[in-house]
């Protein structure tokens, strides 16, 4: 469903008013479920293989590692691509990958490498659903439905979480390690079925002249120019760093006490999943009286204790509330970074963006996963956790003065009010290289004012495609001065100004202001030979 239309009311539930949402999420909840077993069946099957925590926590590795690495291809195809046959496509190939591991397991034939390798190839499987299935989120729901949406989303994960690793842990016990992996070959066949069902209406995709490596490093700059994103994206490593410590080991964790085992370990990551469902439901009142970048605050401390109290616990009982709490202060974190980064950025570059925020969550998780390995193996696994808790404070410490939520107030929507381009001449082609040449007529008064507001809109033309970006003042005429920047093509420049927003736009009338003369400032277009 079309986010066009009439907005309701943005309670907490209000998306589920959206039929295309319902449907989504409830599969989404169901393929999770399935996700959550086996990772738990992954996990514990390492440590029946082999269970050096060095080669334990490869297992997490394995997983995000992949996301890291090709979540930014994953996001330029999904802008380029329809979302929904890319992730239809990407679905069957994992069902057939984990129907395979399913036997495998069955008949006993799995090893360590093995298991790495189909870690590896299912985790890079999620690397390239994960921006597409990020990035069609606004068009199942209303802007005002937004907020709320992602953090059903997130509750939807985490019911996952509390219901697929306490199933997990009783059929590994019961029935034998084959069955979660079954059980998630099965789940696919859900969101596949839903992704067949659902008929988003068609949406004009805009045109790509470009290469998917032209368009990758678009991406990269866009997130460098743009600073809420950018500050999200630094914050977010300084967490997830050393939150990761307590999933990566977590299976250790529960092996290593007295009484524990793999009902332990599945019991500890349904009550995470638990603590972060009741987390979920109790967020919006936080967040009606705090920040995003204060529940970022809170949520830390919260996994902070967390990591402290698992360090310190002496038997399965003291770990129960470690769990819970570890799991309401995850999704709070997760939910306002998650928030932060889709009001940051627009929709033409959304799945890109979203993609890198996806590398920094799951390459830090996978960092994270290896560097807690090595020192529980160099020390023991309550040192690991207690440095890491260390870290989370010194993250907070070295991050104060970047805030998350810096967009919340922005109007990313297409402004729509630059001049058409002129057509290029007899000879000139679209995949030439382009350089565009604003000239300003600025009085010596508002020379520091014109520089200050110049540096934004220099971020500006930097996220909406240009490679280069200078300004110049003339020698022989002080007042003159001259805008220059550069695109990879003159149909990037076309591009451009399908992309400049709202919010740009007032930076821009803010340059122009200051701009002496009855006329606008003069605009200028070349096209270079070909390179």
């Amino acid at each position: 469903m079309s986010s066009s239309g009439s907005q309701p009311e943005a309670s907490a539930w209000s998306p589920f008013t959206q039929r295309a949402f319902a449907l989504l999420w409830t599969a989404t909840l169901i393929s999770n479920i399935g996700t959550w077993m086996h990772d738990v069946g992954a996990g514990w099957l390492m440590t029946t293989l082999d269970p050096s925590p060095a080669v334990v926590t490869l297992v997490q590795a394995a997983t995000t590692l992949p996301v890291f690495c090709f979540a930014l291809l994953a996001g330029a195809l999904a802008d380029r691509l329809d979302k929904r046959r890319m992730l239809l496509a990407i679905n069957i190939c994992l069902l057939g990958v984990v129907s395979v591991l399913t036997l495998l397991v069955w008949a006993g034939a799995m090893t360590p490498v093995l298991l790495i390798l189909f870690t590896l190839t299912i985790g890079t499987g999620a690397a390239f659903v994960a921006p597409a299935w990020q990035a069609i989120v606004p068009l199942l729901v209303p802007r005002a439905q937004l907020k709320p949406a992602i953090a059903l989303n997130s509750m939807g994960i985490n019911i996952a979480r509390a219901i697929g690793p306490a199933v997990a842990g009783a059929l590994i016990a019961t029935v034998g390690l084959a069955a979660p992996f079954a059980l998630n070959a099965a789940s696919f066949l859900v969101i596949i079925g839903a992704l067949l069902l659902w008929r988003p209406e068609p949406v004009t995709r805009p045109r790509h002249t470009g290469s998917l490596l032209s368009e990758m490093r678009t991406g990269l700059r866009h997130v460098r120019h743009n600073q809420p994103m950018r500050a999200t994206a630094v914050r977010a490593m300084a967490f997830f760093v050393f939150a990761s410590a307590y999933w990566s080991l977590l299976p250790l964790i529960a092996r290593s006490v007295e009484g524990g085992g793999s009902t332990l370990y599945g019991l500890l990551m349904g009550l995470i999943g638990a603590g972060a469902v009741t987390g979920a439901l109790l967020l919006p009142r936080l967040q009606a009286v705090a920040s995003l970048d204060a529940t970022v605050r809170i949520g830390t401390g919260g996994t902070a204790l967390a990591l402290l109290l698992m360090a310190v616990a002496q038997g399965p009982l003291a770990l129960l509330p470690a769990a819970f709490l570890g799991g309401m202060a995850w999704i709070a974190v997760l939910t306002s970074f998650n928030v932060s980064a889709q009001t940051a950025l627009p929709n033409w570059i959304r799945a890109r963006g979203l993609s890198v925020f996806l590398m920094v969550f799951f390459g830090s998780m996978a960092l994270g996963s290896i560097l807690w390995g090595q020192i529980a193996s160099y020390t023991s696994v309550p040192v690991a956790l207690l440095i890491a808790t260390g870290g989370l404070g010194l993250g907070l410490l070295v991050t104060r003065g970047l805030t998350v939520g810096l967009a919340e107030g922005l109007d990313l929507a297409p402004a729509a009010l630059w001049p058409e381009a002129p057509v290029p001449a007899e000879g000139q082609a679209d995949d030439q290289p382009a350089m565009v040449m604003v000239e300003y007529r600025i009085s010596h008064e508002d020379r520091a004012a014109f520089v200050k507001r110049m540096r934004a809109v220099s971020k500006e033309r930097m996220r909406n495609g240009a490679t280069r970006w200078y300004v110049h003042q003339s020698v022989e005429d002080p007042g003159l001065w001259l805008e220059t920047f550069h695109l990879p093509s003159w149909a990037e420049h076309l591009e451009q100004h399908a992309r400049v927003s709202v919010s740009d736009m007032d930076l821009h009338r803010g340059l122009r202001e200051l701009h002496e003369g009855p006329d606008a400032p003069v605009v200028r277009h070349f096209i270079g030979p070909r390179r």
